[in-house]
């Protein structure tokens, strides 16, 4: 008889998978993020503090439907049919055909740590995300500009109702990072962290019940909008679920540059 637990087992087989990936390190474009102080919606000390951001490495494109082909060929377990049932919907990696520039959805949290180990990285945390996506072209902070926050709020007004475009169609922010919005959904790695509340035993009404009563918090506030649609969403999935408009990039901590991966 097996002596290990099934969250032992989960946590073995998720190391194999995960370093199944390993050797398919590419050589995609990360810039630097400088990180520092953040003021955000989801506050540090779940009252009023800052969020603490430490420098990291983003990836300056989503990951593209043609990179995760290229993945899939050098990791057949995260194929369609392969895939474990223990990682993976029965919608991952389904739909319609997509552009090979057009950025990968229908993935799971998984399969997304996947493909970023086999980077020599991670997918970003919460903190890092809304830090970098902060920016627009010109200022690492434009939250409190109306016209840049007006042109986000429309793209969610009409999310999912057309498949993405390619990547990078649009100019890159202030760090050189593109497409933080108006393109897809982006999963984080702390994405079940991200309300106290949305516990991940949670499921149904209640669940959803904990993400909205905690989004309503400060959606008085119309600059938070965009934001906590974002945290609602990613608050309310599961990591082996994924969605039509939900996609992801990667990130690194400085020293894996120091280390040799690729900047």
């Amino acid at each position: 008889m097996d002596a290990a637990g099934p969250a032992t087992r989960c946590a073995m087989l998720l190391a194999t998978v995960l370093a199944a990936g390993s050797c398919a390190a590419g050589s995609a474009s990360y810039r630097p993020i400088p990180g520092g102080a953040l003021r955000s919606v989801l506050p540090a000390d779940g009252v009023a503090a800052d969020a603490r951001v430490a420098p990291f490495l983003l990836r300056e494109r989503l990951v593209t439907n043609r990179e995760f082909a290229a993945f899939l060929e050098a990791s057949p377990g995260w194929r369609r049919a392969g895939a474990s049932p223990l990682f993976v919907s029965p919608t991952y990696l389904t739909g319609p055909n997509a552009a090979d520039d057009a950025p990968v959805v229908r993935v799971s949290w998984y399969a997304a740590q996947a493909y970023c180990a086999s980077e020599q990285a991670r997918l970003p945390r919460w903190y890092e995300w809304e830090f970098a996506a902060a920016a627009d072209a010109t200022h690492p902070d434009a939250r409190d500009d109306d016209a840049w926050l007006s042109a986000i709020l429309r793209w969610y007004a009409d999310a999912g109702k057309a498949p993405p475009g390619r990547v990078a169609a649009a100019a890159a922010n202030y760090y050189g990072i593109h497409d933080l919005h108006g393109l897809v959904w982006e999963w984080v790695e702390d994405y079940s962290g991200l309300f106290v509340n949305a516990d991940s035993r949670a499921t149904g009404e209640q669940k959803q019940l904990d993400y909205c009563g905690g989004a309503a918090v400060s959606l008085a506030d119309r600059r938070n909008y965009a934001i906590l649609m974002r945290l609602a969403l990613l608050s309310a999935m599961e990591a082996r679920q994924d969605g039509a408009n939900l996609g992801f990039r990667c990130a690194r901590d400085p020293a894996l540059t120091d280390q040799g991966a690729t900047p």
